[in-house]
Parts: structure tokens; sequence; C-alpha cells
């Protein structure tokens, strides 16, 4: 018994360790010394294929008007595959007072243009244009509850196994809000009426940001003026701007302050 444990205890003392991986000595006239190569850090490789590369859209309200706009750019690599894509749509859900009334003077033609809902959208276009058409069936569900449609979209685009995979960003606007909606279940409402999505977004963001106290513009003339701004530090991001408005009866900053004293008075 004596005799095994010594062994043992001979055999545990010449047993060397490289890396994390045990290996047992040998005589000094026969010694072996395994070599343990640890993969190297994955870096970007010259043979992947070029990224299709995001845009800027930019939603800005101010007063009693919602613009949302966007560029035209679509990229793929330091290649320009499209200058003028529309990225910026107006959507109507079904039953709808807006969608009936298609037709008629240019008063009417008027009035279907400020109403509706606003999307924007940054990332596959085909991946955008299947959560536009999930947004539809969401407003048809619920009429005139986008918050509450932006909500169960996000929550099907995070748990459904096939909606999971879509790569894109949405900006929504409705004549009283608007989201930016992710594929993470983000469903953000900005706190100064300005969202942006894309690869600009920033520069506009912070660009109108600087304009929405200025007195004499409008949210449409800031738009304009901060995607200019962005357009021109942004390689991915041109001056094909596409816009949507809509124009409301009561003022956003006059509502807001309505909606925090009722916060207040609960």
């Amino acid at each position: 018994m004596f005799a095994l444990r010594q062994a043992t205890a001979t055999a545990a003392a010449r047993t060397r360790l490289v890396g994390s991986i045990s290996i047992p000595s040998c005589n000094e006239s026969h010694y072996v010394e395994k070599l343990v190569t640890y993969p190297s850090r994955k870096g970007k490789e010259f043979s992947s294929a070029p990224t299709m590369h995001g845009t800027t859209i930019l939603c800005v309200r101010k007063g009693n008007q919602i613009c949302m706009i966007g560029d035209g750019q679509v990229s793929k690599g330091s290649v320009v595959v499209k200058p003028n894509a529309r990225k910026v749509r107006r959507i109507f859900p079904k039953g709808s007072s807006s969608e009936s009334s298609t037709g008629g003077s240019s008063s009417e033609s008027k009035e279907v243009k400020e109403d509706g809902t606003i999307v924007g959208f940054a990332g596959s276009t085909a991946d955008a244009f299947t959560l536009l058409e999930r947004l539809e069936s969401k407003l048809e569900e619920y009429p005139g509850q986008l918050p509450r449609s932006c909500v169960e979209l996000a929550k099907g685009w995070r748990t459904d196994k096939y909606l999971r995979r879509l790569e894109a960003s949405l900006l929504v606007a409705d004549s009283k809000h608007s989201f930016e909606l992710t594929g993470n279940g983000d469903v953000l409402e900005s706190h100064n009426g300005i969202l942006g999505v894309g690869s600009g977004s920033f520069y506009a963001i912070a660009a109108a940001r600087a304009l929405i106290d200025v007195d004499g513009l409008d949210a449409e003339m800031i738009a304009r003026k901060s995607m200019e701004i962005a357009s021109d530090m942004c390689v991915y991001t041109n001056k094909e701007f596409i816009s949507e408005t809509i124009v409301t009866d009561v003022d956003n900053d006059e509502n807001e302050g309505v909606e925090s004293k009722d916060e207040k008075k609960e």
C-alpha cells in the first residue's frame, strides 16, 4: 500500500502542465514537449462580401407639424448602388377615412396627404417591407392606437423565430406619437420630438436639436437643414431627400404640456 502511494506521488510530481493540457514527463534522454497553439483573434478578411451600409432617416416634431425625411442613397461597400431610393412612406390602414377619400378635389387630396401614418426605414429593404406589412396589420387590428401597434410589432419581432432575423430599424409617426423600433424589442419615444436612425442619424439629430428652438423654423425646414448637414459629413448619405409631413390642428408643444399636467394630477 505504501509503495502504491509513493508511486502515485512520484507520477504526480513528474507531470508537467503545458497551457491547459496535462502531459506526463518522459525520461531526460527521451524528452518530448508538446506545443499548444491558441487560435489567433479573428479579424476582418479581405475576401468577405461587401456590407450594405445604412442610410439616414430623421423625424422632427415642432408646433403643429411632423416631418419625416430620408435620403435616397443605397451603398454596397464603396459603390453607390442607387441614388434615389424611397425610404420614407405613408401608410393608411384599411377602413380609415383617409383611405376612402382617394378621389375628389385638390382640397381632399391635401387632407389625405396630411393624414395617415409615416414610416421611415434603414437597413435591408426586404426586411423593412416585411416589417411594414406587419405594422399595417397591427394598425388595422388596433385602429388609432399607434403605441399599442408598435409594442405588438416589437413583441412579435423579438419573439418570432422568423422575424427576429430581420435586420432593419423603423421610425413611425402619426399626429400624436413618434417611435423608433428595433429588433431588440425597443420602442423608443423621444423626449424632445426628434428621432433618427441610420449611419448619419447622429449628425442629423445633433443638428436638429440645435435648430429646434430657433424661431421662424418649422419642422420641415429643420429636418431639411439637418439632413443637409448630415449628408455633408456621412459618406453613405446623399442630398436626394424624400419627406412626408403631417399637419395637425393642435400644437404638439401645447399637447405635451396638457398631457404632463394630467399626469401630475393623477
